[in-house]
């Protein structure tokens, strides 16, 4: 899977320098891309990142510090030990 749009670059490109050990939510995203009101958009973004672990997807979390979704084999699941890990 490609990065399709322009979009999807500015995400990536945020997502990317979210520090290890750090959370984002989709809504912060979107607003430091300047789409303040595109936070579903940023999640579906991220459900097309074709790297996931690489791309650090699983350090963007929902607003209510839920986990939100992971597009990586072991979804949510993995998502989750992803950020526990992280955290020690």
């Amino acid at each position: 899977m490609s990065i399709n749009s322009n979009f999807e670059k500015l995400v990536f490109e945020k997502i990317d320098k979210i520090p290890y050990g750090e959370t984002r939510s989709y809504k912060e995203i979107a607003i430091a891309i300047g789409k303040p009101n595109s936070y579903r958009a940023v999640a579906n973004a991220c459900g097309k990142n074709p790297i996931p672990i690489v791309r650090p997807c699983h350090r963007v979390i929902c607003s209510d510090g839920s986990a939100g979704g992971y597009s990586a084999s072991g979804g949510t699941k993995l998502k989750e030990i992803l950020l526990k890990i992280e955290s020690l």
